[in-house]
C-alpha cells in the first residue's frame, strides 16, 4: 500500500496487521510525521530507503508520496495452496479473473464475491491490476480481507483449477448455457472476463463451457462488477429450481 492518507488509514485501524513502514529518505511534512507516530504507537518498524527505492517498491512513481507500507492480507494465499488444503469432495464457488483491467472493477468484485461468500478469488499477477489503493478503495477495504487467490496468469490458474477437479465455465454474451437456470456443478470457477474484450484466447483453452446471463429488452452487457453481482450470489446455489 503507497500514499501517506492510505498509509495512515491503515495504521490507525486496529483490525488490520502492518508489517512494516518504509518512508522515502527525502519525506518531510506533517502528514509524515502523524505517520512515523502511529507507526511507534503501534509498535511497526520504519524503515528508511532512497526516493527511487520507494517508487520501485510502490510500483507507482506518481502516487507513492514518497511512503509506502506492508499490510498483511491473512486471507490471501497462492492457489496451489488453497488447491492442496481443499477435501476432494468438497463443494467450492470461485472467480477468475480474466484482463479485468480496471481497479475499480476488481475491487468491487472483490467485495461482491466476499459479501456472498464465495471461497475465493484468483487475481493473477499479470493481466490484472495489483491490489493498490484503487482497488482497496473499490472494496470499501473489502480488500484486505478478500479470499485473494494468486497465480501467474488467470490461463495458469484456471488449468490448476481444472487438473484438480474443478469445473472451470466462462462467462460470455453468446454462450448456450444459462447461468441463472441450468444446474451448475458443485466444484466450479466462473471466469469473469475483460471489460471490452470478454474472455482472452489464451483462458478460453482451459474452459469447460460457457454460460451466460440472460439479456432483455435489448441490452447487450453489464459492466463486468455487475455481472459478477449477479454470478456471485447464483454461485453460492448452484442447484437450479
Amino acid at each position: 500500500m503507497y500514499g501517506r492518507k492510505p498509509v495512515l488509514e491503515a495504521l490507525s485501524d486496529p483490525t488490520l496487521t502492518v508489517d512494516k513502514v518504509i518512508a522515502a529518505d527525502n519525506a518531510r511534512g506533517d502528514s509524515l510525521s502523524k505517520i512515523l507516530s502511529a507507526a511507534r504507537g503501534r509498535n511497526v518498524p520504519v524503515r528508511r530507503a532512497s526516493a527511487h527505492r520507494v517508487k520501485v517498491l510502490a510500483g507507482n512513481g506518481h502516487h507513492d508520496q514518497g511512503v509506502l507500507a506492508d499490510v498483511v492480507a491473512p486471507e490471501m494465499r497462492p492457489v496451489a495452496d488453497y488447491l492442496d488444503a481443499l477435501d476432494p469432495q468438497a463443494p467450492c464457488a470461485l472467480f477468475v479473473l480474466d484482463a479485468v483491467t480496471n481497479p475499480a472493477n476488481v475491487g468491487m468484485v472483490l467485495r461482491t464475491a466476499t459479501a456472498a461468500g464465495l471461497d475465493g478469488v484468483l487475481v493473477p499477477r499479470r493481466g490484472v491490476p495489483a491490489i493498490d489503493p484503487l482497488v482497496i478503495k473499490a472494496s470499501a477495504g473489502v480488500a484486505f480481507r478478500a479470499p485473494v487467490l494468486r497465480a501467474s496468469t488467470a490461463a495458469d490458474g484456471c488449468a490448476a483449477l481444472r487438473a484438480a477437479g474443478v469445473t472451470v465455465l466462462g462467462l460470455a454474451g453468446d454462450a448456450p448455457r444459462d447461468l441463472l437456470s441450468d444446474e451448475l456443478p458443485p466444484r466450479l470457477a466462473l471466469v469473469l472476463g475483460n471489460e471490452t474484450d470478454g474472455l482472452s484466447a489464451d483462458v478460453r483453452a482451459h474452459l469447460d463451457g460457457t454460460v451466460a446471463i440472460p439479456m432483455h429488452a435489448g441490452v447487450e452487457s453489464l459492466n463486468v462488477a455487475c455481472a459478477a453481482a449477479v454470478a456471485a450470489y447464483r454461485l453460492r446455489h448452484p442447484v437450479s429450481g
